[in-house]
């Protein structure tokens, strides 16, 4: 192992040794459950196969250029829990950045409309990870740009961001 890479690798371990002690125990039990329920053969990492599992257990399958990129943003392209918790404990520091929003919303639109059905979309909030209440999603709805039966997520993630789009 190179110099260079030595000094990566426990940067990266320095990062994520701390991490533990970052966030609330309850936050820290329900990213447990989450890489639970990600990691589908229970091996202790997510990788690509795991990814394909979850999105198609959801109706869509991103490419594996798409997959493996979201793998590739873990500490030594290895997504084990620690380096879920670190990811997650940097992106909870602030909201994502807006085209990593949008992306996440687009994996849910097939035919890439810019738009989620609001049936299929309060599906998703009821029953996927940390499940929103009734009263969470009303919530949700009242600043939701919704036309027609559509959520136009565009808008959405610009309001999220204090962007507003006109209309």
């Amino acid at each position: 192992m190179s110099e260079g890479e030595k000094d990566k690798k426990a940067r990266a371990e320095r990062a994520t040794s701390n991490v533990f002690t970052k966030l609330p125990q309850k936050l820290m039990q329900e990213m447990k459950e989450a890489f639970t329920m990600i990691d589908q053969n229970r091996d202790g990492l997510i990788d690509v196969s795991d990814l394909k599992e979850m999105y198609s257990s959801l109706g869509t399958v991103p490419s594996d250029t798409v997959l493996d990129g979201m793998v590739k943003e873990a500490p030594g392209n290895q997504l084990n829990f620690t380096a879920f918790l670190s990811i997650f404990s940097e992106k909870l520091s602030g909201t994502d950045p807006e085209e990593t929003l949008r992306n996440a919303f687009a994996m849910f639109d097939a035919d890439n409309t810019g738009h989620i059905s609001e049936d299929y979309m309060k599906d998703l909030l009821e029953n996927m990870g940390d499940n929103f209440s009734k009263d969470e999603i009303r919530q949700v709805w009242k600043e939701a740009p919704i036309h027609g039966g559509k959520v136009d997520y565009q808008a959405f993630v610009s309001k999220i961001k204090g962007k507003e789009q006109e209309d």
